[in-house]
């Protein structure tokens, strides 16, 4: 706890000299509130609005959280079937890359168009948006793997599902984790784009209705909030990643203890 407040200080400290300049020059220029609105109004708005958009947030969360898990599935099981099959990934990588190449802005209103406007176009973009990070990310990490280590396995006559499970899986974790942190940025952003396409509650219709009658206060209520859920997830996904590291150095410190001891 006492190492988050050490490094958390900093960047709040941060945050809030850029909310205090941003006050002090809206109150020095006089700048009118229909063009930029001062950090106080837009924190005082959310306060007082809450009833009202609430539904919104957590409308956008279920989605998010549906979207995330989809996404970050598929991206493993791609990053693992492209590893272990090396045909699949000489023949799909290319196709991989190229997927990442069509604008989300673009592609939405056609899976609206196919798809309706239910929730499946909006968990096909979350999809969409999460899982390139998590495969590539993952492929990286067993290309990583120690090769000295997978050697001496095989010599020992590890099966393939041995090695893949006791060594390229474990030593793959950290960079899923990096994958997963951006995803769980990414996931919100899909889901506002989403929602502009066709919805009828969420974040991305709060900040549509705000923005079409000129209420600039509420669109950087939105903003604000679309911030705090990515960092949220984001901090969440660091949480989960050192509980999970720990919890393996731990349990591989107790069997190396055990084999010593034996």
């Amino acid at each position: 706890m006492r190492k988050w407040i050490e490094l958390g200080w900093r960047p709040l400290l941060v945050i809030t000299l850029l909310f205090i300049v941003w006050e002090v020059c809206i109150s020095f220029f006089d700048v009118p509130d229909w063009l930029l609105p001062a950090p106080s109004q837009i924190f005082g708005l959310m306060i007082s609005d809450w009833t009202n958009y609430s539904h919104h947030v957590f409308s956008t969360v279920e989605l998010v959280l549906i979207g995330f898990v989809i996404g970050s599935s598929v991206g493993v099981i791609v990053a693992i079937s492209l590893h272990l099959v090396p045909f699949l990934k000489q023949s799909m990588y290319p196709l991989l890359i190229l997927s990442q190449n069509i604008p989300v802005i673009v592609l939405a209103p056609l899976l609206v168009i196919w798809f309706g406007f239910g929730i499946l176009p909006k968990i096909i973009v979350i999809t969409l948006v999460c899982f390139f990070p998590i495969a590539i990310a993952l492929l990286d990490g067993f290309r990583r793997t120690d090769r000295d280590l997978m050697h001496y396995m095989k010599m020992a006559g590890a099966t393939k599902k041995q090695i893949f499970w006791k060594l390229e899986w474990p030593h793959a974790l950290p960079s899923l984790f990096s994958g997963l942190k951006i995803s769980a940025t990414y996931s919100v952003m899909g889901a506002v784009i989403s929602e502009w396409l066709g919805a009828s509650e969420g974040i991305g219709v709060y900040m549509t209705l705000a923005s079409s009658s000129f209420r600039t206060d509420r669109v950087f209520v939105a903003i604000f909030i679309i911030v705090a859920l990515s960092l949220l997830f984001f901090l969440l996904i660091m949480w989960l990643e050192k509980m999970t590291i720990r919890w393996q150095a731990s349990e591989e410190g107790d069997s190396h203890g055990t084999s010593r001891n034996s």
